[in-house]
């Protein structure tokens, strides 16, 4: 069996180095708030070339927390709107709902699947041609959050000249793109199947602005600037030193770890020549966090690679606008947002994998008839 993704193999090079990084921790006595978090917070920094790195609890938690650190600096106010993406994980919305402000979803570059400048251009422009006016007509844009979806960069040039033009900010979730070095405030993911991935949830957020990144320090540690001095009515979300030990190790490998996920995704891009299969077009720098394939016939490729002994996954079955959570939406109508949903299937393509395995995927696209 072709895993989809073997993260014992994907760890197993760092396995001795990382235990004697653990025993290191718990011989110091020292789990929070030490060495290995700081020195994490100041690689992960000059690696991404920013000025600030605050290391937080998860991925969700950076998002939140950017968000939050702008209310309370007051370039947002509750009621504002955020431009999110009607093709993202939920997380991405959950972030702008959490702080009281308006998620504006609007439609991908039907090439890329990232969001795409001219939908944001046409919401800004004429809000009424838009498929999220009923959302948008009574609120404030304010804000936009890019996505960089299954770890392709994003047209940030084209954004960021849209957010100067109407004076909106701009926070990049960067949660699948580890390795891209994205100018501005990211909000990183350190889920254990990323790119970069923690043995648990560890999050952190870079930027080159000095006072967002001390309110998110405080806004993280409680509201506090010091120990029982609170400014804000903070909450509790931290790295720990053992996750942060593990980051620093698994830093030092990415480049060559998604190096060999892209001469994988060439492969595939390459080799696969299945007219029933519509592979991504990269458009910018691509780490190939996920590798997602279109058919019309999703569900029966998935059994068939699973005969194969070929595993795959769904990214992701229901967008943001189809769920329960979100019933207030149930009406807006985003239809390439909806295809993705309805048609992507996400095919093995990390470095745990060997050539033969590769092979064996290619082999098994070009020969499924539907």
């Amino acid at each position: 069996m072709i895993p989809y993704l073997d993260l014992h193999t994907i760890n197993a090079p760092y396995e001795a180095d990382i235990k004697q990084a653990l025993l290191d921790v718990v011989d110091s006595g020292w789990y929070l708030f030490g060495q290995q978090v700081s020195a994490f917070e100041q690689e992960w920094a000059d690696y991404n070339g920013a000025r600030h790195c605050v290391a937080c609890a998860n991925g969700l938690d950076a998002l939140r927390l950017v968000l939050r650190a702008w209310i309370e600096m007051g370039y947002l106010k509750r009621g504002d709107g955020v431009i999110v993406p009607a093709n993202t994980y939920i997380a991405s919305i959950l972030a702008v709902s959490d702080n009281g402000l308006v998620p504006i979803p609007v439609e991908p570059d039907p090439d890329s699947y990232l969001i795409d400048p001219r939908t944001i251009a046409q919401l800004l422009e004429d809000p009424k041609s838009s498929p999220a006016y009923p959302v948008a007509k009574d609120v404030t844009i304010r804000a936009i959050l890019p996505v960089h979806l299954y770890g392709q960069r994003c047209e940030m040039e084209v954004i960021d000249e849209l957010a100067a033009r109407y004076h909106l900010l701009v926070l990049q979730d960067s949660a699948q793109s580890h390795g891209i070095k994205a100018k501005g405030t990211c909000a990183w993911s350190f889920y254990p199947g990323k790119n970069l991935g923690a043995l648990g949830d560890a999050g952190a957020v870079t930027t080159d602005d000095e006072e967002l990144a001390t309110v998110i320090r405080q806004l993280a540690f409680y509201g506090s600037e010091r120990k029982y001095v609170h400014h804000f009515k903070g909450v509790n979300s931290r790295m720990d030193e053992l996750q942060a030990a593990v980051l620093r190790i698994k830093l030092r490998d990415l480049d060559r770890a998604n190096a060999r996920r892209v001469a994988i995704a060439g492969r595939i891009a390459q080799e696969v020549s299945n007219p029933s299969l519509v592979l991504p077009k990269a458009k910018a720098n691509h780490v190939y966090h996920i590798y997602p394939v279109l058919t019309a016939h999703r569900d029966a490729l998935q059994r068939y690679l699973l005969d194969q002994g070929i595993q795959t996954q769904i990214h992701y079955p229901l967008a943001p606008h189809q769920q329960k959570a979100y019933n207030e939406w149930q009406a807006l109508h985003f239809p390439i947002t909806e295809k993705i949903a309805a048609q992507e299937l996400s095919i093995p393509c990390n470095q745990s994998m060997t050539d033969d395995d590769v092979s064996k995927v290619i082999a098994a696209l070009n020969a499924w008839i539907i």
